[in-house]
């Protein structure tokens, strides 16, 4: 069966300032708010309250536009979307329909081309908050999380598997964040309603899928589930379904939904916003140097490999670190022990480097010793491990840990080992490859890995003999 897959993701901007109004963006706060602290009657909707078009979130949607490489709008306007919910009191969503500030774009994703059909702005509605579960006794709103800016980036459906709208929405995540409009590290989310159909089937709609790690998940577990449907002569009716990420199931929610439905109308209260592609001119100037072209800057300078060179760009300062390092170091050396063994490390402990309390001239020092010989292989792993559980400076660790290469009697500290294991020094004279590996691991295991692994072996060939 051939899968169709489109994503509307949102994505909760950074502004200082809500969309509509002057209360305080709750992404940006470290610590969760009081509920119903910072709210006005623009946020609740009030009778008699006026909203007001945020120029930030503006500038941040065209930034995005431009970097997802869509056509900007001459002018563009809000619209009012029917949205008879509890968490929207007013009944009606502040959005855009007619005319969206940018169309027809696309983004390059581990070598597929994703067209993008628009982008857009609007507000969040509140927080719903079902106290005792779903079914609960009763439901209490949260109004600090109405009027977040939001911009909505709808793609055509050119995902034909979960993996793919994974990749790509991990690369928009990195464009984002490049751009500074997102912080992941913040409290602002990206959520994204997928739409899927297989084989030319009706489309289903699953909402509520958070972040990069869920979509896969979610879209997986819809794809069996409209399979098995198929298989048992049952047909897919066009619907929207909710998914649940504690239970991990897709549940319906409503059939046969359209825009149609929503009865879309002009927002009287807020001014068409014009001169838009002049604006975009101007901000693109201004762009930093996003993912793919700081990827195809460090395969041309530095002689990374492509792949190499994705790892490094998919974090923003992970990139910055390379390139500190690189102009001290080995740019090769420096992109391996950066892109593998420090990325490894930090997502062990569930960490981003901007978090670790690490610094740049650390890392560019522990690459350094490395690279004039004064740690193996082995102990300078251990070292980058240390550093990020210690939070301090290489040279402190490998003191601490006693890391650095001493000068030591070799051939004493082999000979000691094959007296202690004469069993396994037979085994080798008989042809087991294995004995030789286990008297190198003893042998390491005696130099605390101050002495490459490779040197040992020699060292124990040569005495063999």
């Amino acid at each position: 069966m051939t899968v169709k897959i489109g994503l509307e993701t949102h994505v909760q901007l950074n502004s200082k300032s809500k969309m509509f109004c002057g209360c305080r963006n709750p992404v940006n706060l470290r610590d969760e708010p009081d509920p119903n602290t910072l709210l006005c009657e623009t946020c609740l909707g009030l009778p008699g309250s006026k909203p007001r078009a945020n120029k930030a979130v503006v500038e941040m949607a065209l930034k995005v536009a431009v970097a997802l490489n869509c056509a900007i709008a001459k002018e563009t306007f809000f619209s009012r979307k029917t949205y008879f919910y509890p968490d929207m009191s007013k009944n009606f969503q502040i959005t855009q329909y007619e005319i969206p500030i940018a169309e027809g774009g696309h983004v390059t994703a581990s070598g597929k081309k994703v067209r993008i059909r628009r982008v857009h702005m609007e507000e969040d509605p509140s927080k719903i908050v079902h106290v005792g579960g779903l079914g609960g006794r009763h439901t209490l709103l949260d109004y600090n999380r109405a009027g977040i800016p939001l911009i909505e980036i709808v793609t055509e459906p050119d995902f034909s598997s979960p993996a793919e709208a994974r990749i790509f929405l991990q690369k928009l995540a990195s464009i984002l964040e490049y751009l500074g409009v997102y912080d992941s590290s913040s409290r602002a989310v990206i959520k994204s309603d997928a739409n899927i159909s297989l084989s030319g089937g009706k489309r289903v709609e699953v909402k509520n899928i958070t972040g990069t790690k869920e979509i896969e998940q979610a879209l997986n577990y819809e794809i069996t589930r409209q399979r098995g449907v198929i298989k048992r002569g049952g047909k897919i009716l066009q619907s929207t379904r909710m998914w649940n990420p504690d239970t991990g199931v897709t549940k319906e929610m409503r059939t046969k939904e359209t825009e149609e439905d929503y009865g879309y109308i002009f927002e009287p209260d807020l001014t068409k916003i014009d001169s838009l592609d002049g604006l975009a001119r101007k901000l693109k100037r201004s762009l930093p140097e996003l993912p793919d072209q700081k990827q195809a800057m460090f395969v041309k300078r530095f002689h990374l490999s492509g792949k190499m060179a994705e790892s490094l760009v998919s974090d923003r300062d992970i990139a910055e670190l390379f390139e500190f390092v690189a102009m001290k170091s080995n740019p090769k050396v420096a992109g391996t022990w950066i892109g593998i063994y420090l990325l490894k490390t930090l997502n062990w402990h569930g960490l981003r480097f901007r978090d670790s309390k690490l610094k740049k001239e650390w890392i560019a020092e522990l690459i350094r010793m490395f690279e004039a010989g004064k740690l193996t292989d082995r102990n300078a792993e251990i070292a980058m491990r240390k550093m990020v559980e210690d939070r301090k400076p290489a040279k402190d660790i490998t003191k601490k840990y006693m890391l650095e290469k001493a000068k030591l009697d070799i051939d004493k500290i082999i000979n000691d080992v094959l007296k202690k294991n004469q069993k396994a020094v037979d085994d080798y004279k008989s042809g087991e490859e294995k004995a030789l590996h286990f008297l190198v691991g003893l042998v390491m295991k005696e130099t605390r890995g101050q002495v490459d692994a490779t040197e040992i072996r020699k060292a124990l060939i040569k005495l063999l003999k």
